[in-house]
Parts: C-alpha cells; sequence; structure tokens
C-alpha cells in the first residue's frame, strides 16, 4: 500500500466520531468528492500500468473501509439516541368541559321581552344611575314621598339630585320626552333599592316595564294583554287576578297576582301561605305623568306596568329563595345549562 493510503487509513482509525457534527466532519474529509480519498482515486490514471491494478484495488479498498467505519458510525449513535416518549396518550378519549350557561335571570328577562315583543312592544334600554326628575318628579312622586328616604334610595356622593334608578319607569319617562305618541315600549334592566335581603327580597334586582300611550286606551285593554303574557309565561292554564292598589304614577292603579306556581295554590313561605304570588303592578298612566313628559293628556292615555324578573324566576323554576340568584353557586347555576 502507498504511503499516501497509509497515511489515511490511519487517520480513519483515528478519527473520533461522538456527535452529529463529528460524523459530518467524517463524511467531508473521507468520503466527499473533495476528500484526500477521491484525490487518491484520480491519482490512478498516473501509476505505471503494471503497478495500475494493484494500485486501484487497495484505493477502492480504503475507500469500502471508509464506508464501512462511516456506517458503523452512523448506527452507533442512532441506537444510542433514547426516543421521545410524550407525557399525552393520544388514544386517550378527550375530557368533556362543561360549557357555560345563561343565568336564570337572564333566561327568564330574555323570555319576558320576547313575550311583549310578539305582540307589538319594542324594547329599550338606559342608564342605572338616573336624577330625580325621572325617577321621581315626573312620575308623579311629591317632595314627601318615602321612596325619595335615604333609607329606601342609593343616592351617589349623598347628592339627591342623582341615584341608582328604583325602577326601569325612568325609561318610559325619557321615552315619553323624546318619542310622540303611540308608544308601546318595554324597559328591562337591573334596579337598587335599600332593602333588607331576605327569602323574598334584595337590594338589587331586575325589572321589565312597559308602556302603552294611543288614543282611546282602556283598563280592558291592560288586562288582555297582560293574561296573554301570564298564559304565555306559565302555561294556558294559569289563573290571574288584579287587586286594586295606589302607585303614583298610575290611576286606578292595581297589582295582579298568579295562582303559586310552587305550592300548586295551597301555600307555602313563597306565597305568604295565601296560594297568589304577585307579580306585577299596573295602572292607567297619570294625567300629570303625560303632562310632565309633554303629552298632552287631554287627547291620549294609556296604561304602565312592572313586572320583576326575580320573582317570575322564583315562580318558572319553583325555587324558594331570591338569594340563590346573586350567591354564583355553580351547583345552583349548572341546573340551567341546555
Amino acid at each position: 500500500m502507498n504511503t499516501k493510503a497509509e497515511e489515511i487509513k490511519q487517520q480513519l482509525n483515528q478519527f473520533c466520531v461522538e456527535t452529529s457534527a463529528h460524523l459530518e466532519e467524517f463524511r467531508l474529509q473521507f468520503l466527499s468528492k473533495k476528500s484526500d480519498l477521491q484525490q487518491l482515486l484520480g491519482e490512478i490514471k498516473n501509476v505505471v500500468p503494471e503497478l495500475r491494478k494493484e494500485f486501484g484495488q487497495e484505493v477502492n479498498e480504503l475507500k469500502q473501509y471508509a464506508q464501512q467505519l462511516f456506517d458503523a458510525h452512523k448506527n452507533r449513535m442512532e441506537e444510542a439516541v433514547v426516543p421521545y416518549i410524550s407525557e399525552i396518550d393520544a388514544t386517550r378519549p378527550s375530557t368533556l368541559y362543561s360549557s357555560g350557561a345563561m343565568h336564570p335571570v337572564s333566561i327568564v328577562m330574555n323570555e319576558v321581552c320576547e313575550i311583549f315583543e310578539k305582540i307589538g312592544f319594542s324594547t329599550v334600554s338606559g342608564s342605572d344611575i338616573e336624577d330625580d326628575w325621572h325617577v321621581f318628579s315626573a312620575l308623579n312622586f311629591p317632595q314627601e314621598h318615602p321612596a325619595r328616604d335615604m333609607q329606601d334610595t342609593f343616592f351617589v356622593n349623598m347628592n339627591p339630585e342623582f341615584l341608582l334608578r328604583t325602577h326601569t319607569s325612568s325609561l318610559q319617562v325619557r321615552t315619553m320626552e323624546s318619542c310622540p305618541p303611540p308608544i308601546r315600549v318595554i324597559c328591562p334592566g337591573r334596579v337598587y333599592r335599600n332593602e333588607t335581603i331576605t327569602a323574598r327580597s334584595h337590594c338589587i334586582f331586575h325589572q321589565v316595564e312597559g308602556l302603552y300611550i294611543a288614543r282611546k286606551v282602556s283598563f280592558a285593554d291592560m288586562k288582555q294583554v297582560l293574561l296573554f303574557f301570564a298564559k304565555e309565561m306559565f302555561g294556558q292554564e294559569t289563573k290571574i287576578r288584579l287587586r286594586p292598589s295606589y302607585f303614583p304614577f298610575t290611576e286606578p292603579s292595581a297589582e295582579m297576582d298568579i295562582e303559586c306556581k310552587i305550592c300548586g295554590g295551597k301555600g307555602c313561605n313563597v306565597c305568604k301561605y295565601s296560594g297568589w304570588v304577585e307579580i306585577l303592578g299596573c295602572g292607567m298612566v297619570d294625567p300629570n305623568v303625560l303632562d310632565n313628559c309633554g303629552i298632552n293628556s287631554k287627547e291620549y292615555c294609556g296604561y304602565a306596568f312592572g313586572l320583576g324578573i326575580e320573582r317570575m324566576a322564583m315562580l318558572k323554576y319553583k325555587i324558594n329563595d331570591i338569594r340563590l340568584f346573586f350567591e354564583n353557586d355553580v351547583r345552583f347555576l349548572e341546573q340551567f345549562a341546555k
């Protein structure tokens, strides 16, 4: 074997391959087209004829030896690689996560609005913070009325001119001030009153109030609309009753009860063992309110009503404690997921 071949073989045996980078250096030095071994192959043509066969055979054997070493190093490194085992089992069935659901108060409020929208009422909304005129004065509340007292109303920064609305009737006032009759609107929203929190009452609750102003509107018209609503909301067998009452902004006024859906009229803590539950107040709009809002009370008349959403939800879902709506207990709320 010629001296150059001996030198290349010695380099092959001494070359240390520990990493993939070393393996690539080995390939470039001994097996690439520009390697010393490849150049040695090119020298075959310059060897004298009688030695050319022997020289070529030695160089080819050296090339095969270099390839064998390369393959051996490569296989050794591949076998030494620890295969990655994922901690995720791709064959395992996926975990089912429970989806969110609307709050029962939102469900009932949307249902109430949809019922009235079916018979021509439009929905209006507004700010939770209102001024005295739109909450009290325009609605015929005298200055000495108890609802203006600090014990019933949350005022903003102790300023009696601004407060958290105690009812959504303020939206009715704004509608009458900005829109000429005929007016047919419902006003859903959150309201605030400084009341003791019990199973039947809360300082925060939700209302939907309705207003219809036109010519020749009667109490009988209002009764039929409310009867339609009660049957749509609670079932066609629902019974209602109207009791005379008093509100500063309506005259005559009434409160409407339905037969208690929780006890079936037998008596429970929700209906105070009477078999009936009040769900709304209503009446014919007082002429003073119309005049305050710029509507001619001699030409137009109408009716108004207001109902509590929490009370509706309690009856609809047979819930006997209003506080459950505000506690955010997931076990309670999951019952309303569809």
